[in-house]
């Protein structure tokens, strides 16, 4: 009750919209950014009420169908925060940046890496989509770089070659993945959060 009664400062504001604008936050940084919103407001600033601060936002995200998650890498096992549009709970997220035919691939390309068993997809595997969509067929060219504005769009993260997802894309669509993969989606017995990898 006291969260939901908190009032959102310009403080808040302004950390919403950088963690908006950046898609994903990583965990020093948003600690960083808390206590440069905090002081640039002259609001009372304390290093370990960060989880407090982004509850008192998310209670006024929560009529608006949003929400400010927190999510661990599976690669350093650092914590991120990214907001998350409640309301689409699909890949259609990322509609408004895709065409329908990328939005495919990426489909293609979450099904080969969840479904195996290291959670990663090689580049080979996924150019090999290229033939298999029907929306449009696209060219191994057009996949390359289809591929690249989805790592650097942080949806898909590429290591020497193998794909896996980004942290900001299990944090995202982890409602997605455990209702459409229901057989195969995992979850860590300790942290309680949807793994890939």
């Amino acid at each position: 009750n006291t969260v939901m009664a908190a009032q959102m400062t310009d403080a808040h504001r302004r950390f919403l919209q950088v963690l908006m604008s950046n898609g994903i936050t990583e965990g020093s940084e948003a600690r960083k950014l808390h206590q440069h919103c905090c002081e640039t407001d002259k609001v009372y600033y304390a290093h370990d009420k960060l989880d407090d601060f982004i509850s008192t936002i998310n209670s006024h995200l929560q009529p608006l169908f949003m929400q400010i998650r927190k999510g661990i890498s599976e690669d350093n096992g650092r914590a991120h925060y990214a907001v998350v549009n409640l309301a689409e709970t699909e890949v259609t997220k990322m509609a408004s940046d895709y065409t329908e035919t990328e939005l495919e691939l990426f489909r293609k390309t979450m099904d080969l890496i969840i479904l195996s068993e290291n959670g990663f997809a090689s580049s080979t595997d996924i150019l090999n989509l290229a033939d298999q969509l029907k929306t449009k067929k696209m060219k191994k060219k057009e996949v390359e770089q289809v591929l690249k504005a989805f790592v650097e769009d942080k949806w898909l993260s590429e290591k020497n070659g193998e794909y896996t997802l980004h942290t900001r894309c299990i944090i995202e669509m982890e409602q997605y993945i455990l209702s459409n993969y229901q057989d195969v989606a995992r979850k860590c017995n300790i942290c309680h959060s949807l793994t890939i990898q």
